[in-house]
């Protein structure tokens, strides 16, 4: 069907002109996802991050092959050995999860506070959606690259950190410590992208990428050394247990604090941590003393360890989500073509 002479006019076409392609409905985003991967894998950044957790996850191993030795001669066939690679450390370094806790929210900030501004600083930004984009293809395929970029990153630390322990140490991993190790992984690839959200966030409401970094790092700074020292104060007063407080009320100031610890990604992280790659581990929650004493030695299954887990779970992708939404909800409402 011919077009009109009034819709070409319209359209600032002439009738020699070739047809222009059709905008893509839902498929932007995998475009730019797939620029943002190939910059991100080539760039000095992700060689430099890389390194860094590369050879943290390699002296975390080293330092601690002796005490793996141990344990797996004085437990063996333990379905948790193989999984003191990740877990255990020693007094000189700590163990990977606790690598990954400190290091992780770096990786997301860095993946994450120039993702926008720095498109503005170049102005890109109008040269980009002038093409057949649409405007939450970018936040989205930014978004997506980041994280698989983190992903594939992790993934080659626990590769190399699983690698050393079969060869040096043979450790020889369970079917179920295959599930808890996976489990985990997807586990701290959300955490590590509620930061890298939260850098987005501030990529979108900051012009200037420093700025951002800042407060994204500041953000991270915050919640890992002052979390401990916000959450007593705020059930101290919204629960008080005074120098005489009754069991009761000491009861309701911890579980308040342990309530208010849930707000912070990484006490959440760590709960998710120690109960997914522990089978020991039978609850999250506050145990008392009886209870300790009525309960049987024992180990959780791989299911009965997700069923421990799950909240920690929800409570990291809810985050996450919500985090990103602001973002992308940022994004949408302001003017990018200016």
């Amino acid at each position: 069907m011919t077009p009109s002479p009034e819709l070409l006019a319209a359209s600032g076409a002439r009738s020699g002109d070739a047809p222009v392609p059709p905008i893509p409905t839902g498929g932007g985003w995998r475009i730019i996802g797939a620029k943002e991967l190939a910059d991100h894998l080539s760039s000095v950044r992700f060689l430099i991050l890389t390194a860094a957790l590369g050879l943290a996850a390699v002296a975390s191993v080293a330092a601690t092959s002796g005490g793996i030795r141990e344990v797996a001669q004085g437990a063996s066939g333990s379905p948790a050995i193989f999984l003191k690679l990740f877990t255990l450390g020693s007094s000189n370094l700590p163990a990977l999860i606790d690598w990954i806790a400190v290091l992780g929210p770096l990786l997301g900030v860095a993946f994450g506070f120039d993702a926008v501004n720095n498109e503005r600083t170049e102005r890109t930004l109008p040269r980009l959606l002038s093409g057949p984009i649409w405007r939450d293809d970018v936040v989205n395929g930014k978004f997506a690259g980041a994280l698989v970029t983190i992903a594939l990153m992790l993934a080659a630390v626990l590769v190399v950190v699983a690698g050393v322990g079969v060869v040096q140490l043979g450790l020889v991993p369970q079917p179920e410590d295959i599930l808890r190790l996976l489990v985990w992984y997807v586990v701290a690839v959300v955490y590590i992208g509620f930061w890298l959200a939260l850098a987005t966030l501030c990529s979108v409401l900051l012009r200037r990428a420093a700025f951002s970094g800042m407060a994204a790092a500041a953000a991270w700074l915050v919640t890992a050394a002052f979390s401990t020292f916000l959450v007593g104060s705020v059930a101290d007063v919204l629960a008080p247990a005074p120098a005489d407080a009754t069991f009761e009320q000491q009861l309701a100031n911890a579980t308040m604090r342990q309530d208010l610890s849930h707000l912070f990604p990484g006490n959440v992280f760590s709960e998710a941590t120690q109960a997914i790659l522990d089978p020991s581990v039978r609850t999250t929650g506050l145990v008392l003393s009886t209870q300790v004493d009525r309960a049987v030695p024992s180990v959780l299954s791989f299911d009965q360890s997700l069923l421990v887990v799950w909240p920690q779970v929800v409570a990291l992708i809810a985050l996450t989500a919500i985090c990103f939404g602001l973002a992308y909800v940022a994004f949408m409402r302001q003017e990018v073509r200016a």
